[in-house]
């Protein structure tokens, strides 16, 4: 599990999508996506990028309770562009079960109605829960049910997967 490999891949693709023109806005998940939006954004030359937090719209959210408030403080959803008619594409760092990427749709769609909604990935864990499925997953991986794949970010801005066991 290469992070920093999959970064790369995913550059490279909006790389050549931004130079046939194509026109999009980013949008990262809270936290891990964000991160990698952030970089994109600037590896590409982009104006900005938005951060989606998806706390409120969790649907365990009884279960995570202050966590998920403390989140939603530390990094709230801010969309720096109209979200109707925009072709967004969503980041995220890990997609595993598809649940927090509907409830950043949920998110989204309390900003207006985007004209299209790509979804990118740096790994994709194939344990889906819900129908959805990334556009573009910079590798897939297989990680022991009882293990998170946690990204983290060096000082040096570049991107590194770590493995924790779940608590």
């Amino acid at each position: 599990m290469n992070a920093e490999q999959s970064y790369l891949k995913l550059l490279e693709v909006l790389r050549q999508r931004k130079t046939a023109g194509e026109v999009f806005e980013l949008s990262g998940l809270a936290m891990g996506g964000s991160w990698i939006a952030e970089r994109l954004a600037s590896d590409l030359g982009l104006p900005h990028y938005g951060v989606i937090n998806v706390a409120f719209h969790r649907d365990d959210y009884a279960e995570k309770g202050m966590t998920a408030i403390r989140t939603a403080k530390t990094m709230s959803t801010h969309l720096p562009y109209e979200v109707s008619g925009t072709h967004l594409i969503l980041i995220d760092d890990v997609l595993l079960t598809g649940r927090t990427v509907r409830a950043a749709l949920n998110e989204l769609f309390d900003f207006g109605r985007p004209a299209k909604v790509e979804l990118m990935v740096l790994a994709d864990r194939e344990n889906r829960e819900l129908p959805i499925a990334a556009d573009f997953a910079g590798e897939k991986v297989q990680v022991p049910d009882q293990q998170l794949l946690v990204l983290d970010r060096g000082l040096d801005g570049k991107f590194t997967f770590q493995l924790e066991d779940r608590v």
